[in-house]
């Protein structure tokens, strides 16, 4: 062979290459071509996920979906109320969205009217469910329940306890978590009464104020919530969440005795943790997804990692999860409803009690039957009337009370910061006792009202004042109207924000009270009406001042 031939045949033999090496570069080509059709179990797709933060758990769950299925779900975690939030502002792209609920989501989109809509939702499938419920130490269980007819707990009951102090609970920010959200919801839907979906009306007026009062605990998420109460154990006793949560809180042995879980007997608002679909380029994905999460033996996973309800009928229910969901109670429809909660709710971090004066009239007309009429009506504020409305209207833990007696000049008055059952007593003695005067001053106590209210704002900015005038006849002493809106426009913005609310009693001008209220933005109740009273017309001012 000559070397021509030689340098002609090299590049060839170059070429070629042992078959073993061939044949296992073949092979590595076709497993990644397998990898690529998802037929090798391994992840072939990744979808973006926004997800509720109490999401988390699922994460042992999630690593074997991509595993079976080959996708992938990349999770971003954020408190519900703030991921729905994140969702309208369309500033950041996802293919899917794993909310606790998509309720607030839906009701602000249906605000907004505008950018992310509720139609950008291509597909919504319910994944697993638990209500918002509460959990009590066994020692405050026991003490509410011996005092509940049948043993059965309400959200009334709750807020009562919690405007006398006997419950100090821990709840999620409802700003921000849909378990706080949830409470609230369910709290005001035990006020209104209805037990229909809360309409604009139903929230009107602010009658959760006893409610929150006993709030000692928050978070941004219910899981951050968990974290707080099992550290500093004594601070509250009491958990409003999600019923999935305290039951696995009762499981961790973090907590020297488990929580008694309540299911209130007014209702509940349920979760159902939706899977959306918001890409709707992804949905064949999306569909292998959804299929895995709703099997039989999957739901039973779910399950049993976190005590979530499973939506599959074909699995069993553990033990714990026997209670039933019949009562569920509707959530709002109303963006304006949401609105209302949230602002009066406020911000838990930041309880300012109110303060109440209240200027009542004690001339001689008010002897007998109508004295023992006002100091029934203290007294049904003072927790005597144990009627679910009223539970949402009585003086709570740490207001501020101010009684003015009044005849022809202010005759007495006393003001009580509520800590115990003796100061309420205390007050509804001073209502019942003491002397009357022949003449009634209504505009002389009423810019002796508004003193007191400047007072205290200028000690405490931050609190909110209002003002009841219960009279029974005309002015016939001290100043006249004119001199007292004189007197009233002079005084500061801030004083002059202070609602009067007017009771009509007796022979009293009904149209001079009613001047009353126009003038300062409260609203004049008919106490004199043949089907109401003074307890009737007290609670109605609570539940609206």
């Amino acid at each position: 062979m000559t070397a021509r031939d030689r340098r002609r045949r090299t590049p060839t033999a170059r070429a070629l290459l042992p078959l073993p090496l061939a044949l296992a570069l073949c092979l590595a080509l076709l497993a990644a071509l397998v990898s690529c059709s998802g037929g090798g179990g391994g992840p072939d797709t990744s979808l973006h996920v926004l997800a509720s933060d109490e999401l988390a758990d699922m994460k042992p769950l999630l690593d074997q979906l991509a595993k079976d299925t080959g996708v992938r779900l990349d999770m971003d975690y954020e408190p519900t109320n703030d991921a729905g939030d994140t969702l309208l502002t369309g500033r950041r792209s996802y293919d899917l969205a794993w909310l606790s609920s998509d309720r607030y989501f839906r009701l602000k989109a249906k605000k907004a009217a505008a950018g992310t809509h509720p139609a950008a939702i291509a597909q919504s499938t319910s994944i697993m469910r638990s209500p918002v419920v509460v959990g009590l130490t066994q020692d405050v269980a026991r003490q509410l329940r011996d005092k509940a007819p049948g043993g059965r707990l309400s959200w009334a009951d709750i807020a009562d306890a919690a405007a006398t102090g006997t419950v100090r609970f821990g709840m999620a920010d409802p700003r921000h978590s849909n378990s706080g959200l949830a409470a609230l919801v369910g709290v005001a839907t035990a006020a209104a009464g209805t037990g229909s979906a809360l309409r604009p009306t139903d929230v009107s007026c602010d009658r959760l104020r006893g409610f929150r009062s006993g709030q000692t605990l928050t978070a941004e998420s219910s899981h951050a919530l968990l974290d707080a109460f099992a550290a500093r154990p004594g601070r509250t006793n009491a958990l409003i969440t999600y019923e999935s949560e305290l039951l696995t809180l009762n499981a961790s042995g973090r907590l020297k005795q488990p929580l008694e879980i309540v299911h209130p007997a007014d209702g509940m608002v349920l979760s159902d943790y939706p899977l959306l679909l918001l890409d709707p380029a992804r949905r064949a994905a999306y569909d292998r997804v959804v299929a895995w999460l709703t099997g039989t033996g999957h739901q039973r996973d779910i399950m049993r990692r976190t005590l979530r309800r499973p939506v599959s009928t074909a699995v069993p229910r553990d033990p714990r999860l026997a209670a039933p969901l019949d009562n569920a109670l509707y959530f709002p429809d109303d963006p304006a409803v949401l609105d209302r909660l949230l602002a009066d709710y406020g911000d838990p971090r930041r309880r300012v009690a109110d303060q109440v004066i209240f200027l009542l009239d004690f001339s001689t007309s008010m002897r007998g039957a109508r004295t023992t009429a006002l100091r029934a009506a203290f007294a049904s504020l003072s927790g005597a009337d144990s009627s679910a409305t009223a539970k949402f209207v009585r003086f709570y833990q740490g207001e501020r009370l101010t009684v003015v007696r009044f005849g022809g000049r202010p005759l007495a008055e006393h003001t009580v910061t509520v800590h115990r059952p003796a100061d309420l007593a205390a007050l509804t003695d001073f209502v019942a006792h003491g002397g009357y005067d022949d003449s009634t001053a209504v505009w002389t106590a009423l810019d002796h009202g508004y003193g007191d209210a400047e007072q205290t704002l200028r000690a405490d900015p931050g609190r909110t004042v209002s003002l009841v005038l219960m009279t029974d006849g005309e002015n016939n002493a001290g100043i006249d109207r004119a001199s007292f809106v004189s007197r009233y426009r002079a005084r500061p913005a801030d004083v002059r924000a202070v609602h009067t609310y007017p009771v009509h009693f007796g022979e009293a001008d009904a149209a001079e009270l009613r001047a009353v209220a126009a003038l300062t933005g409260g609203h004049m109740v008919d106490a004199a009406a043949p089907d109401s009273s003074l307890s009737s017309a007290f609670k109605e001012i609570r539940g609206c001042s």
